[in-house]
């Protein structure tokens, strides 16, 4: 039969906490730092640079590099596309209160679910505002889902049922 051997010496339990306490401190001040490096790169990535002064790896955008015309030079085609009676006109009016130059109310060809803004190549910095502006998330380049008369406008607003 086999008994166990007492230790001669006590275990240093105390100091072999202490010793892990230690280690874990400097896994947690070491994952500290690499937050707070990485919260410091999406900051300086959210920054606005001026022109030619990107960070390295990063692109600046076409729009971003041309300044924006003003809102007193921007012509919008507001289209009601969600069949509430006057809610084009009331758009139209709140963008011309806003400063846009001009503003047409009218009737969309057929209902859209979720409101969005449309524009024409080379003008997608102001198409952004405008829906920052009317509170709209979906901004897409101008496809062929308008008529002729309609794809005139350099930005348009459809209002949908959301």
């Amino acid at each position: 039969m086999q008994h166990a051997q007492p230790f001669d010496r006590p275990f240093p339990w105390r100091a072999a906490a202490l010793a892990l306490c230690a280690l874990a401190l400097a896994e947690l001040a070491a994952l500290l730092a690499l937050a707070g490096i990485r919260v410091l790169d999406v900051h300086r990535a959210a920054t606005p640079t001026q022109a030619g002064t990107a960070p390295a790896g990063t692109t600046e955008t076409k729009a971003a590099a041309r300044p924006l015309r003003s809102r007193s030079r921007v012509s919008v085609l507001v289209l009601n596309g969600n069949g509430v009676a006057h809610a084009a006109g009331n758009e139209a009016t709140q963008l011309l209160a806003r400063g846009y130059g001009h503003a047409l109310a009218s009737d969309a060809s057929t209902q859209y679910a979720r409101s969005l803004v449309l524009f024409r190549p080379g003008w997608e910095g102001e198409a952004r505002r405008l829906a920052r502006d009317a509170g709209i998330r979906m901004v897409t380049p101008l496809d062929g889902r308008l008529q002729a008369a309609d794809r005139r406008y350099p930005l348009v607003l459809i209002l949908g049922s959301n």
